[in-house]
């Protein structure tokens, strides 16, 4: 054999001589290195068929192998053929036995979430708010009543004023609650006489509002246009826009107010279809209570204030505490919504 041969035939025996020794090397640093690669090349393989193929939700999540949690981040959900349109799509779900929502979304009872802004936003989308028990419960009540008020058919319990309230007392009266216009009667209570009407354009431009009283300014009852106890719903926002009424009070035979419907209510009605309603045509609200022995007077009191459903808000999910109130709402209250 030539001497060039020789060297090619040595040469050729040597590539797979390297490779041997290279696959029977023991470092660390090159088994680690061998290791991630074969980890790199697997993944992009499996990250390449799951963009073909992909899964569906019960193998992600029920899957009795899977043991990973998710976030929002982590998956990607791609749309498979419909044959139905957004119209036709009912997303209709029970908050409570008694409480269906048109928008299954509710706002968590939090002091930096849901006071009664937020809730009746999320009544007024066809949610529900939870209003935090972080207040006193006055606090916590006037939260309530913020929600229900917000948004009647027929406001049940309106705020009146008394004929011998002065303009600046008013004044202060409409800074608190946020109205504009007010029922009068006889003691400034709701089932009492009604006297007549005050709004803003009464009082606009009056000087000396601390002596002037609304009974002088007031619009008399026998100048407003009435209607009559039992009138439906839809006759009284029928009088409403016949009339161009901003209010339109409901009495009784005797002339003693038992309702009010307002004109806001019918573009507040107009603009959120969705709206979580109740038989009265109320704004719904939820309110979150603790465990403790006091707050059973909360819950009287956020009852009385015409709560829709109550939550129990406690860190521990399964403790005698929340049986034992649960079971007292149940009793003492066997329509409350828990």
């Amino acid at each position: 054999m030539s001497a060039a041969a020789a060297t090619q035939s040595l040469a050729q025996d040597e590539v797979p001589l390297k490779g041997q020794r290279k696959d029977r090397s023991r470092s660390r640093r090159g088994l680690a290195k061998a290791e991630c690669d074969a980890k790199v090349a697997h993944d992009a393989d499996a990250f390449d068929a799951d963009l073909l193929d992909g899964h569906s939700a019960e193998e992600i999540f029920k899957h009795p192998h899977n043991r990973s949690g998710y976030t929002y981040d982590d998956l990607i959900c791609l749309p498979g053929h419909i044959a139905f349109g957004v119209h036709d799509v009912c997303l209709d779900s029970r908050f409570s036995k008694g409480i269906t929502l048109k928008t299954p979304i509710v706002s968590s009872p939090m002091d930096t979430v849901t006071e009664h802004k937020m809730a009746i936003a999320m009544a007024l989308q066809g949610g529900i708010g939870v209003i935090h028990t972080n207040l006193t419960v006055d606090a916590q009540v006037r939260e309530v009543m913020q929600v229900k008020k917000f948004k009647n058919g027929f406001i049940m319990d309106p705020i009146c004023v008394k004929p011998t309230m002065s303009l600046l007392e008013l004044d202060e009266l409409r800074q608190k609650c946020g109205f504009m216009g007010f029922p009068v009667t006889e003691d400034g209570k709701m089932g009492s006489k009604l006297l007549g009407l005050v709004t803003q354009r009464d009082t606009d431009f009056l000087d000396n509002r601390a002596s002037t009283q609304v009974g002088a300014v007031m619009e008399k009852v026998g100048d407003l246009v009435l209607a009559e106890e039992g009138v439906e719903l839809a006759a009284a926002n029928q009088i409403i826009r016949d009339k161009k009424l901003g209010k339109l009070p409901v009495v009784t035979k005797g002339g003693r107010l038992v309702a009010l419907v307002a004109r806001t209510d019918l573009n507040k009605q107009a603009d959120f279809p969705l709206a979580t309603k109740d038989k009265n045509g109320s704004l719904r609200v939820a309110a979150a209570i603790g465990t403790r022995p006091a707050d059973r007077d909360r819950v009287r009191a956020l009852v009385a204030a015409g709560v829709d459903a109550i939550i129990v808000d406690s860190s521990q999910g399964d403790s005698t505490f929340q049986h034992d109130i649960i079971r007292w709402m149940k009793a003492e209250f066997p329509e409350l919504q828990v």
